[in-house]
């Protein structure tokens, strides 16, 4: 027989289990009363006759037998029970005796007692009240409570039926269901199983049942399940007591159900016996297949009665069309929910990829699959293989770090999708047998990422053994949650890379600036708080020959590797231009046609090229829509903005560049800045501007302030208006003009718009 299935044998003539079940239907028909008890005196068993007859209910289970029955010098229950002190005979012979009720009156019964012959010492007692009248009226009364009971199944069927008429509302219908179905058969509790693809899984509890340990999962051909649908209606089981043998065992891993009808004993796993002594299976059919189980159950050994189970199978017939109709809602509830989820998690993903700080995605992704575990009531472990041995490491839930002896590629290969896997563990598979050997949840997932950031991960999502294994839609959504995850994770390593690449480039561009004699120069940067990205803003002071020099500030658009890449490019050719004596317009025309053959994508950028020579005391420029520069007069008495503007570079062909000139004097200082400057706004969301602008350098370059340090105060003046929160890069470039030629100061205007607009030649 293969492994995990049901096993089952059959007791036919008078064998232990027909026997058992005669006895419960006899206690059951009978008109005598009837009580079983033991060598020491104590009750085993009492019918419903006992019950009426001398008023205790339930409660005679448990009395000692010495209290029920009136004798001679009766001395109460104290001391060693004696069957021959009873007080009636023990030999199977009928006496006249008196038995007491719970309230203390006497009832004139003729009895019968005998021992059993069976393990231990048990006894038999029969008893009939000797009044006629008092027997008809106990007949009576029997015939009413048949009465009653058949009223109250044919009251809560129809409740049933009214209550889920065009029910919309799955709560009612495995909810308030349930709990009729229960009241309906007087029962302890009922347990509905819908199907799905890999078995029956647990969906519905009556309140009487909550707290109790159930089986929340039904294979396929391995449960009652098999029996009812082999029979196609109703069944009425028992559980067996368990023999001497198997209670020597120690814990029971197995027991006895007996088919009441057929004398058929099956052999289940405990985990999968419901906590009831007598049951009735009920299957549900719709289309020609079993769509439900339903398990009416009662705790203590119930009389199975056929009509009971012949009812349950007529409201079973017409509960399959409400039933059917439920599993399609709860299954479309159960894919909304797991869609609504894995949308949050991911957004928690690519959030922490966003705020390119602290752990990232990739540390992240442990704790969003343990919230998923939250949801699918499963734990979530990492599984780790050693680079060296290739041993593969599971940090388990209960027994910590344990090796696998399993292949990760052999196991995660039928189920790749792309670049991730999620391998069913079934009871069937071999992961699950090593788990289960562990004493582990052993009922899941392993889910493969793949390789990310050099290492590969993998996560097992688990279960107890005897829960229900993931179904269809639990097994897609963790599928979709691992896509995601890896995609953001590489996403956010390539962007780290590509970041490390640009940071690298733009260290170069804004290194140390190059010492020209007759220049004071410094300059600053800083990257945006909110968005770390690194951008294509860069700056360069360029000594040439004859007392000369080019000065540049540029800004490409985009971010990352792509803007830093061009802007290290436009970098390298300007400083060939200059040295080739090109006029800055001229530079700027080359320039743009190299761009436009250059990038692959839609990249521009705006520029300030100047080219400062001091023995003139001049400045030649093109400004290609850059913000326009500031010139603070000596003294700092009022500052000057260059405003010969051209287009951006690198978006058109044929643009008109064209060059501005200035003049200086010594002591003037030019000041070159990147847009973020201008376009930082505060937290009301006001622009610092121009003007903004314009008054922090006349404040910052009063005469009562060192030009040391003075673009170090511009952007301390820029944060503080921000509140520490820069939007954009922020570049600036201050020149001082200190040793100027002869020309310096003299009368002529400090501004011109160009000496030749169109000549852009050497």
């Amino acid at each position: 027989m293969a492994r995990g299935e049901l096993s089952t044998t059959h007791v036919g003539g008078i064998g232990e289990g027909s026997l058992a079940g005669a006895l419960s239907k006899l206690l059951q028909l009978t008109c005598e009363a009837v009580l079983v008890f033991d060598g020491s005196g104590r009750v085993l068993l009492a019918n419903d006759e006992a019950a009426e007859l001398l008023g205790a209910g339930e409660g005679l289970v448990g009395v000692d037998v010495r209290t029920l029955v009136e004798r001679e010098g009766r001395q109460g229950a104290e001391g060693p029970f004696e069957a021959g002190a009873l007080g009636i005979p023990t030999d199977g012979s009928v006496a006249l005796a008196s038995l007491r009720s719970a309230d203390g009156r006497p009832h004139a019964v003729r009895v019968r007692c005998d021992a059993v012959r069976a393990p231990g010492e048990t006894y038999l007692l029969v008893a009939m009240p000797v009044d006629a009248d008092a027997l008809a009226d106990r007949e009576g009364a029997r015939a009413m409570a048949d009465l009653r009971r058949a009223n109250h199944r044919l009251s809560g069927t129809l409740n049933i039926v009214l209550d889920t008429i065009d029910s919309g509302d799955i709560a009612t219908l495995f909810e308030r269901t349930l709990e009729e179905l229960t009241d309906t058969m007087e029962a302890d509790g009922t347990l509905v199983y819908l199907s799905e693809a890999d078995g029956f899984h647990l969906r519905g509890i009556s309140s009487g049942l909550l707290g109790e340990r159930l089986a929340r999962f039904m294979p396929f051909g391995r449960s009652v399940e098999r029996l009812a649908i082999r029979e196609g209606r109703a069944v009425r089981l028992r559980v067996c007591a368990p023999t001497n043998a198997s209670l020597r065992q120690g814990r029971l891993t197995k027991r006895d159900v007996l088919n009441e009808e057929t004398g058929e004993v099956l052999r289940m796993r405990v985990d999968t016996v419901p906590p009831f002594t007598s049951f009735i299976v009920v299957p549900v059919w719709f289309g020609g297949r079993v769509i439900s189980i339903i398990e009416v159950g009662w705790r203590r050994l119930h009389p199975l009665l056929k009509d009971d189970a012949r009812l349950l199978d007529s409201v079973a017939r017409y509960l399959s069309i409400q039933l059917a109709g439920a599993f399609a809602t709860l299954r479309a509830r159960r894919a909304d929910r797991l869609a609504s989820l894995a949308t949050e998690l991911r957004e928690e993903l690519l959030t922490s990829a966003s705020e390119g700080s602290g752990e990232g995605a990739l540390g992240r992704i442990i704790d969003v699959f343990s919230e998923a575990g939250d949801e699918l009531e499963a734990a979530v472990v990492t599984v780790r293989e050693n680079d060296r041995q290739h041993v593969v490491i599971a940090d388990l839930p209960l027994t910590g770090s344990r090796e696998l002896p399993v292949d990760l590629d052999a196991l995660a290969e039928p189920y790749r999708a792309g670049d991730v896997a999620v391998v069913p563990v079934r009871p069937d598979s071999e992961l699950f047998s090593l788990l289960r050997d562990m004493g582990e949840p052993c009922v899941g997932a392993l889910v493969d990422l793949g390789e990310l950031s050099g290492k590969r991960r993998c996560l097992l999502v688990l279960r107890p053994d005897g829960a229900e294994p993931l179904d269809e839609t639990e097994l897609d959504f963790l599928s979709g949650l691992a896509a995601d995850a890896r995609d953001i994770a590489r996403g956010e390593e390539a962007r780290e890379q590509d970041k490390r690449i640009s940071q690298a480039l733009q260290t170069g561009m804004r290194n140390e600036l190059q010492s020209v004699e007759g220049l004071t120069s410094q300059a600053v940067y800083s990257s945006a708080t909110k968005a770390a990205s690194v951008g294509g803003d860069f700056y360069d002071l360029i000594r040439l020959p004859g007392h000369r020099a080019c000065v540049i500030m540029g800004d490409v658009s985009g971010k990352g590797v792509e803007a830093a890449s061009v802007a290290a490019a436009v970098k390298t050719a300007l400083g060939a231009y200059a040295w080739e004596g090109l006029a800055p317009a001229r530079m700027v025309r080359s320039l743009n046609e190299f761009l436009l053959g250059f990038s692959r994508l839609e990249t521009f950028a705006t520029l300030f090229v100047g080219i400062l020579d001091l023995d003139e005391a001049t400045i030649r420029y093109c400004s290609a829509g850059h913000p326009p520069a500031v010139l603070v007069h000596a003294g700092a008495d009022e500052v000057s903005i260059l405003d010969v503007q051209s287009g951006v570079v690198g978006a058109f062909h044929d643009i008109n560049y064209q060059d501005g000139l200035v003049e200086l004097v010594p002591g003037d200082v030019l000041l070159l800045y990147t847009d973020g400057t201008t376009e930082a706004r505060d937290p009301r969301g006001a622009f610092f501007g121009e003007d903004g602008l314009r008054e922090a350098v006349m404040r910052e370059s009063s005469p009562d302030k060192p030009y040391d340090g003075f673009v170090d105060r511009l952007l301390a003046d820029l944060e503080g208006f921000t509140g520490q929160n820069l939007e954009d890069d922020v570049a600036m470039l201050a020149l001082r003009f200190d040793g100027l030629g002869a020309r310096a100061g003299s009368a002529a205007p400090r501004e011109g718009a160009s000496a030749d607009r169109s000549n852009s030649g050497r």
